[in-house]
């Protein structure tokens, strides 16, 4: 993973870059996540003032809870942020990296409330409710 990455949504109006390392990628896959982008969200994680943001003001910001608010491009839709209200960072969606390929896996959250038509069959870790370090409204 190199020291910058960049990425941003599908019509080019909205686009970041993160300075320094990421988070591992979280499968999350709560019924808010689901409900959302479809099927489960699917992200990394870094401080606040280790992102820089471009085209902030297209950004619309949907709060599902009193815990966290979604970010997604008010033109073209794209799904790109969970911001926790009471800390200091963004969950990054991994599809909205220009190289994805940068991002490690690590775990899956919030299974209990995974539809039953998919199985998860990675090998990676799963819990029911939150996991290490994760701490979610479906928690």
């Amino acid at each position: 993973m190199s020291e910058h990455e960049t990425g941003g949504c599908l019509c080019g109006k909205v686009r970041f870059t993160t300075h320094g390392p990421l988070r591992e990628v979280v499968f999350c896959h709560c019924s808010q996540c689901r409900r959302q982008s479809g099927l489960y969200f699917a992200a990394t994680s870094i401080p606040a003032d280790r992102l820089t943001l471009e085209g902030e003001a297209e950004i619309t910001w949907f709060a599902a809870s009193d815990f966290a608010r979604r970010g997604f491009c008010g033109t073209c839709g794209t799904l790109l942020f969970w911001k926790p209200n009471d800390e200091p960072r963004y969950a990054i969606l991994a599809g909205a990296f220009d190289r994805p390929e940068c991002l490690h896996p690590g775990h899956h959250i919030c299974t209990a409330g995974r539809p039953r038509f998919y199985a998860i069959g990675d090998g990676l870790p799963q819990y029911p409710g939150d996991g290490p370090g994760v701490v979610t409204a479906a928690g």
